[in-house]
């Protein structure tokens, strides 16, 4: 039994292939049109999937929508009367494309799935679930847990923002829902969009500015735009928003509020903008841990399950592991709408089809490691690096980790390119840049030179299972980077006075512990654990790493500049070797140095793509 999951229409769109009860494949369309968040229909990733799969669509019994569009146009024709005349003017603009998307998706997706190889002759079902279903399903069924409360979390799907349920054996059901307009994704989209960032995409970009500032308007947030209540729930006053039925997120009684108008894109960041981002950071942890709390009463499950976008808040996901309401958490690493298309598909098999989940003890979860993407063989690897000019040397796999292991340790950065692409927005060490975390530049030097972003961003460290507690204030497995934890006191170095006196982005450079490059200025780091059991060969790095340095730790980034999705193919790792000032490349087992490439094969990737 196969089944076909797809998420499309919004942002990133994604296809997943689940075969009797396993996970097969699954990935965003964006890796294959490099299209940053994608929202087409995901013609490559489907076909992908079902490559991977062995068939075509002929093969696939039943595919299946992330949501039901017919109840998301309720909800636009609702909220729109509910505050009519207000937006009527972008009402007018919008229906016609609603009509098409919402009203006749179910058209547009047999159209879409007919131009599929195989799609002629393919006599399959199309299902569709709702938009928590899927997110809850994504969440609960791949995880280690044979029963466990599951938490949503997002900006909206049909009507629910946010929903608390239980999963047991292969069934999941959602007990409580909070609805649209009340949404905690859109109330911290609502300062991203504030802070001069980029709605569903600069969210982290939020959390990672956070610990310049100071949570000096929390208080203001929680007195005026959210009533946060003990059990969790919570209510937002409209009046300070826009996105109901206007162009932009927040209203000019927001403006007043907080002192001014939104800060575009290209001023520089203030005091106030850092501060505003502690301070929503703060209000949004606050939230989750209430919310989790009256989900451990309610169910009174011992385990947790999370996903829907707020659930790659690393920084509150720490936060509510490190509060001990929950024995154990287990976050979908593909926590967005993309996973989606997972949830889809295995509420299907398991809720639909009323099929048993088989869960292996062995195993940590049923995701893979997230490496459910495309992987290339090293005679593809070679054909294709030579159709792009490169020149490389093709060496064993030993002696692949050991030079490697030496570049690192001579500071250099390294894209990294090994196995199958990760699924979700997290490099896991097989489309990575690495580089050394006790350099004091490293963290400056990939910003500005290599990622092409603003030098505040903080990087992650990759570092071994095995070592992670003597290092981090954590002890507890972290493979997909959705935790946030301290750098242990005995790694830190004490600051000077003058040092703890500097605020803002002026504490950036101050370098206050032993891996400095993946400290931020409040000593935490978004930490990725990495087990030889799921990932042996960037296993195999780091310990080589660790053999020649003392230390079990990597910085880990995404391989991409800013505005680019994460690379996919050889020749997408090559174009973003040339264009960066990454000094190495290493896919498979074909080793690249800068200094050996035609120049004139060189790229402009620093203004190449748009802000993101």
């Amino acid at each position: 039994m196969k089944i076909l999951g797809l998420s499309a229409f919004y942002h990133d769109s994604a296809a997943a292939l689940v075969r009797d009860g396993r996970v097969v494949a699954a990935a965003q369309e964006e890796r294959f049109t490099r299209r940053k968040h994608d929202s087409a229909f995901p013609a490559k990733a489907a076909a992908f999937c079902l490559a991977e799969a062995g068939c075509g669509l002929e093969g696939i019994d039943h595919v299946v929508f992330y949501e039901k569009p017919y109840l998301k146009f309720e909800r636009l024709l609702e909220t729109y009367f509910a505050m009519a005349p207000r937006g009527f003017s972008s009402f007018n603009m919008a229906i016609p494309l609603w009509i098409k998307q919402k009203l006749f998706q179910k058209h547009m997706l047999r159209e879409a799935l007919a131009e599929l190889p195989g799609g002629e002759r393919w006599n399959g079902s199309l299902l569709f679930t709702e938009h928590h279903q899927s997110h809850a399903a994504s969440a609960f069924f791949p995880s280690p847990f044979r029963s466990a409360a599951v938490m949503t979390m997002d900006g909206v799907g049909e009507w629910c923002t946010t929903s608390v349920g239980v999963g047991e054996d292969n069934r999941l059901e959602l007990l409580r829902e909070i609805h649209f307009p009340h949404s905690l994704g859109l109330l911290y989209s609502a300062f991203t969009y504030y802070t001069g960032f980029k709605v569903n995409s600069g969210e982290y970009k939020l959390m990672g500015l956070a610990p310049y500032g100071e949570p000096r308007f929390a208080q203001t947030i929680l007195d005026n735009l959210i009533q946060l209540n003990s059990d969790g729930s919570f209510w937002l006053n409209q009046d300070y928003f826009d996105y109901c039925t206007g162009l932009t997120m927040t209203s000019r009684k927001f403006e007043a509020l907080f002192g001014g108008p939104p800060r575009q894109p290209d001023d520089p960041l203030t005091q106030r903008d850092m501060d505003l981002a502690a301070s929503i950071q703060l209000v949004t942890e606050q939230a989750v841990l209430r919310l989790a709390r009256s989900a451990r009463n309610q169910t009174g499950q011992r385990n947790l399950c999370l996903a829907g976008g707020v659930a790659l808040n690393c920084v509150a996901n720490g936060k509510l592991v490190s509060s001990g309401i929950f024995d154990d958490v287990w976050i979908q690493p593909a926590a967005g709408d993309a996973g989606g298309a997972l949830g889809a598909a295995l509420s299907v098999w398991h809720q639909y089809l009323d099929q048993g989940r088989r869960i292996d003890d062995e195993e940590r979860d049923a995701m893979s490691g997230s490496y459910l993407g495309p992987s290339f063989e090293q005679s593809e690897i070679v054909e294709r690096l030579k159709c792009a000019g490169a020149r490389f040397e093709i060496v064993e796999n030993d002696e692949v980790i050991a030079r490697t292991a030496d570049a690192l340790a001579e500071e250099k950065a390294v894209g990294w390119m090994q196995g199958r692409m990760e699924f979700g927005p997290r490099a896991l060490g097989n489309r990575s840049i690495l580089g050394d975390p006790r350099s004091p530049s490293m963290q400056k030097i990939l910003n500005l030179k290599v990622k092409y972003r603003e030098s505040f961003r903080p990087f992650a460290p990759s570092v071994l299972r095995e070592d992670v507690a003597d290092w981090f204030d954590l002890d507890t497995d972290s493979q997909y980077m959705l935790l946030v934890a301290d750098v242990a006191n005995a790694r830190r170095r004490e600051m000077a006075s003058s040092q703890n006196a500097l605020f803002g982005i002026e504490r950036l450079n101050v370098c206050r512990s032993e891996i400095p490059a993946v400290t931020h200025v409040d000593y935490s780091a978004r930490i990725q654990t990495v087990h030889r059991q799921t990932n042996e060969r960037y296993w195999a790095l780091l310990s080589a790493f660790k053999q020649r340095t003392g230390c079990p730790i990597l910085v880990n980034t995404s391989f991409n500049v800013r505005g680019e999705p994460i690379v996919c193919s050889p020749e997408d790792a090559f174009h973003c070797f040339m264009g960066t000032e990454i000094d190495q490349l290493v896919v498979g087992n074909c080793m690249l140095s800068k200094e050996d490439q035609d120049p004139g094969l060189a790229r402009d990737y620093r203004n190449s793509f748009a802000m993101d």
